[in-house]
């Protein structure tokens, strides 16, 4: 028995990646209720917080089998109201059309890419109108450990954050 062609490929992200990524990230910005971004970031920004900033701790990049484009990424960097040894995750993949499966694909790389760091647990922040992101999370077996009630958007409404968590033991 063969196993069938994998969808995609994943790669650590490149720098010169930076404007594909820029365009992907600014698209879900735009269209709302997805992340906790509102507004648009630019090159410089998006390399900083995602790909090369001192708190990253790594990038990667979904792209087609037969394409280098990156179609999606994700990132895990520091952050100081983190515990030792735990890290933040963010994931963003094209939305249309979208790409099942891509997901699944930048987390396998970047729980492996995690546990050679030695770090012991991913937490995700994802707000709570956001169904898709936390499916995904809840597919990949995060658990909700904390509810952040009431957080203020820039438009005034406000959507509590869920708290999930990956133990990578």
């Amino acid at each position: 028995m063969t196993t069938p062609p994998s969808r995609f490929r994943v790669r650590p992200a490149r720098p010169s990646d930076v404007p594909t990524l820029t365009g992907l990230l600014n698209a879900i910005i735009r269209a709302g209720g997805t992340t906790a971004l509102e507004t648009e970031m630019s090159e410089a920004d998006v390399a900083q917080m995602f790909l090369a900033g001192a708190a990253v701790l790594c990038c990667h990049v979904v792209t087609g089998p037969d394409d280098d484009t990156p179609l999606g990424f994700q990132t895990v960097v520091r952050h100081a109201e983190l515990p030792p040894g735990w890290c933040d995750i963010a994931t963003f993949t094209r939305r249309d059309p979208a790409l099942p499966g891509a997901g699944r694909a930048l987390f396998s790389a970047t729980r492996e890419r995690a546990r050679e760091l030695g770090l012991v647990t991913i937490n995700a922040a994802i707000r709570a109108d956001n169904s898709g992101g936390l499916a995904y999370y809840g597919k990949m077996g995060f658990d909700t450990y904390r509810t952040l009630p009431a957080v203020p958007l820039r438009s005034g409404a406000c959507v509590d954050r869920i708290f999930k968590r990956y133990d990578l033991g």
